[in-house]
C-alpha cells in the first residue's frame, strides 16, 4: 500500500471528524456540565458506551468500576494501540461549573479527552480505516486519574472493589492492559497550540493522624496532649527539609490539614494531615518520603503524643517515549498556528500515565483551547474546536501512521523498546509502598 493511499485515508478521517464537529463539541460540553469524581463516573461512562453502541462497536463496560473499552480489529497481525481518555473531574467547589452537591468540576479538561477519543472513534469507524491497517486500536475511557477522595477510595479497597486508588494502576492490575502494546492520551493545554514534555513527576500519597489527649483547653490544658501542636511542628519540620531537596529532583510536598480538632475549648486529640510527595524519579520520591516521615515523627515526639502514618502508592514518574512524541508532532502540526508547538523538559504535576510508561511506550502530549490555571476556578474552555475536535484528528492520524504498512512504524518502535519494568515488577513496587506505621511517644 503506497503513501498516497494512507494520506487519503487520513484526509477522509479528518473530513469525517469535521462533519461531526458539532456532535464532538456537544459531547465535551455535556461532560463539562455534568462533572463526576473518580470511580463514580457513571453518567460519563454511559455516554461513552452509548456512542460506541451507535457506532456499532462491540465494547465492555464496568472496567475498574466505570471504565469502557471498545476494540477496532483490522483482522491482520500487528500490535494493539490504545487511545485513551479520562472520565473523571477534580474537586474545585468554587469553579463556576462545579457540581453544587459534590464540588466536582472539570478544571483539568478531561472532558476534552473523552470528546477527542470519541471523535477519533467516529472518524476511524465511519471511514472503514481499519481495512488499511494492521493490528488493533483500543478505544479506552478510563476512570479516576485525579487522586482525590482518598478515604472513599480506601473504603472501596476494604470492600474489595479495587486494590489501587488510581484508575490506570487498577486496570493494569486487572489485566486490561495485558494485550496493549503502546498507548496515547492527549491532555489539554492553556495555549492556542500544542506541546509535549519529556518527563512528569511521580508521587506517593500520605495520610497522617496525630493522636494526643483531650483536656479542657481553658481550665486544664496542662493535662492534655495537643495533637494540633504536633501537626504544626511536623509542618514546620517538613518546611525545614525543603533546602535538602535537590532542584533537579523537582520535589513537591504540599500538605493540608483535613481535621484540626473537635471544638475550640477542648485540647485537640485527633488531628489529620494529607499530602502528596512528588518527584522526578523514584529515588527522589522515596528520599523525600523518608524525610516527611521523620518530620511527622518529630512533631509527635515533641509533644509526647502518637502519630499514625499511612503511605499509599500514588503514580510513577512519566517518561514520554520520544518516537511517539515525534508522531504526535507530525500529526498535530497541520492543525495549529505556525510556531505554536512547545517542547519542554519536565512538568511537576503527576499522572497515572506514568504507571503505563513504566511498562510500555506511551505519550501524553497536550493540545490547547483552554485558559486559566489547571485545577483552579479560572480554568475554562476558550476554543471548543481546538479543545475537542483537534485532539480527535491528532489521535486518529497517529493511529493510522503507526499501524499503516503492516504496522511497520509501530513495529520498529517496539522492536527497540525496553520497558523500565514488567507488570510483575510494577505491581510488586506499588504494593511494597503501601503501609501504615504507628509511632508513640506517650509516657
Amino acid at each position: 500500500m503506497n503513501d498516497s493511499i494512507i494520506a487519503s485515508v487520513k484526509e477522509q478521517i479528518c473530513t469525517t471528524i469535521d462533519a461531526h464537529a458539532g456532535e464532538i463539541i456537544a459531547i465535551g460540553e455535556q461532560i463539562l456540565h455534568h462533572p463526576e469524581l473518580g470511580f463514580k463516573e457513571y453518567d460519563t461512562a454511559a455516554l461513552v458506551a452509548d456512542t460506541f453502541r451507535r457506532l456499532e462497536l462491540p465494547y465492555r463496560g464496568e472496567l475498574a468500576i466505570t471504565g469502557v473499552r471498545a476494540d477496532l480489529d483490522s483482522g491482520r497481525p500487528g500490535p494493539t494501540l490504545a487511545l485513551l481518555g479520562e472520565l473523571d473531574a477534580i474537586l474545585v467547589p468554587e469553579h463556576p461549573l462545579a457540581d453544587p452537591a459534590t464540588g466536582a468540576a472539570h478544571a483539568c479538561g478531561h472532558q476534552s479527552q473523552i470528546a477527542g477519543l470519541l471523535g477519533a472513534a467516529i472518524g476511524l469507524a465511519a471511514t472503514g480505516a481499519m481495512q488499511h491497517l494492521a493490528g488493533k486500536i483500543t478505544l479506552f475511557a478510563v476512570p479516576a486519574e485525579e487522586y482525590v477522595e482518598l478515604e472513599y477510595r480506601r473504603q472501596l479497597m476494604r470492600e474489595g472493589a479495587i486494590e489501587f486508588l488510581g484508575g490506570k494502576p487498577e486496570l493494569i492490575r486487572r489485566g486490561e492492559f495485558d494485550d496493549i502494546d503502546l498507548a496515547i492520551l492527549i491532555h489539554c493545554g492553556d495555549s492556542n497550540g500544542a506541546g509535549i514534555v519529556r518527563t512528569i513527576n511521580g508521587c506517593v500519597a500520605k495520610l497522617v493522624n496525630f493522636i494526643g489527649k483531650s483536656a479542657h483547653a481553658g481550665g486544664s490544658p496542662h493535662l492534655g496532649i495537643n495533637a494540633l501542636n504536633a501537626a504544626h511542628l511536623a509542618l514546620a519540620a517538613i518546611h525545614a527539609q525543603r533546602e535538602t531537596f535537590r532542584d533537579t529532583d523537582t520535589v513537591r510536598v504540599h500538605p493540608i490539614i483535613t481535621k484540626g480538632g473537635a471544638v475550640v475549648n477542648v485540647v485537640p486529640s485527633d488531628v489529620r494531615l494529607e499530602t502528596f510527595v512528588r518527584g522526578k524519579t523514584v529515588n527522589a520520591i522515596l528520599d523525600a518520603n523518608r524525610k516527611v516521615d521523620r518530620a511527622c515523627q518529630a512533631g509527635a515526639l515533641a509533644v509526647g503524643g502518637s502519630v499514625e502514618i499511612t503511605t499509599l502508592p500514588g503514580y510513577l514518574p512519566t517518561i514520554n517515549t520520544p518516537e511517539l512524541a515525534e508522531f504526535f508532532k507530525e500529526a498535530v502540526l497541520p492543525f495549529i498556528p505556525e510556531g505554536s508547538f512547545e517542547e519542554n523538559d519536565h512538568w511537576t504535576a503527576s499522572t497515572d500515565m506514568g504507571d503505563l510508561s513504566q511498562i510500555m511506550p506511551i505519550v501524553q502530549p497536550s493540545i490547547g483551547g483552554f485558559s486559566g490555571a489547571h485545577h483552579s476556578a479560572a480554568f475554562t474552555v476558550t476554543d471548543p474546536y481546538l479543545a475537542y475536535v483537534t485532539p480527535a484528528k491528532a489521535l486518529a492520524r497517529m493511529a493510522v501512521d503507526l499501524l499503516a504498512h503492516d504496522a511497520s512504524r509501530a513495529g520498529t518502535l517496539l522492536s527497540t523498546y525496553t520497558p523500565p519494568m514488567n507488570k510483575a515488577e510494577y505491581l510488586a513496587y506499588q504494593r511494597q509502598l503501601s503501609r501504615t506505621e504507628v509511632f508513640s511517644y506517650m509516657e
